[in-house]
């Protein structure tokens, strides 16, 4: 391979690590080309399979700057997966492929930039494809929503009870003091009967002086006649 074409396959793995959402190594040393292309069409549209030289990819994953994470893994005849799509599609193709084809070594990868050992792989390909999860999501969102309808329909229905409620207490609080106050003006008019009738008392008091006054001056009218 000449220079020109090395500097171009490095810049095309590089982009390819930098582009991708993930990626995983495999060794593919026994597989036949005719397995090759069956596994690259058991990945699907989401993922490139492709064959790599080591010391090209150790290029690349140094640029890309995943060496510590993918170089001590380009040992051996080894290919790259790279995914753009659904990775928990590409871990379950990877899986099943190994499974029936034990020649396929998954070596490990890259998620995200975070490292992935071979048994992280497979556990990823035991959950859920990405379809599922989303829709899933958006079931639990629009249960969700439904339920904040349905708390805010009634909030209407709730208001006028409780204004209703309130409404009695006050009515009932009001009417309580209205029975009470007629006892209270009742002592209030007995109380105050005394006063209007002291004129009655004070009475005798006023005539007293007039009375006497009367009498003394009688002798002294008769005195004067004699004389």
């Amino acid at each position: 391979m000449a220079k020109a074409e090395k500097v171009a396959a490095v810049a095309e793995l590089t982009e390819h690590f930098q582009n991708s959402a993930g990626a995983v190594l495999t060794e593919y040393r026994g597989l036949t080309v005719a397995q090759l292309r069956e596994l690259r069409g058991s990945l699907g549209e989401g993922t490139t399979f492709t064959v790599v030289k080591n010391t090209l990819t150790k290029i690349a994953v140094q640029q890309a700057g995943l060496e510590k994470e993918l170089a001590p893994l380009l040992t051996g005849p080894s290919a790259v997966a790279f995914v753009t799509g659904d990775v928990v599609e590409t871990a379950k193709g990877l899986r099943d492929f190994a499974k029936a084809n034990p020649l396929l070594v998954i070596k490990g990868g890259v998620l995200d930039g975070k490292p992935l050992t071979p048994v992280e792989i497979t556990k990823l390909a035991d959950l859920e494809p990405r379809e599922v999860l989303l829709a899933k999501l958006a079931g639990a969102m629009k249960a969700t929503q439904s339920r904040a309808v349905g708390v805010f329909a009634a909030l209407p229905v709730q208001m006028a009870q409780l204004a209703d409620a309130l409404r009695a207490k006050v009515e009932a609080e009001g009417g309580a003091p209205a029975q009470t106050s007629a006892p209270a003006e009742a002592s209030a008019s007995d109380d105050s009967a005394p006063d209007d009738s002291a004129p009655d008392d004070s009475a005798p008091d006023d005539s007293a002086p007039v009375g006497s006054a009367a009498d003394d001056s009688a002798p002294e009218d008769s005195g004067a006649a004699e004389g």
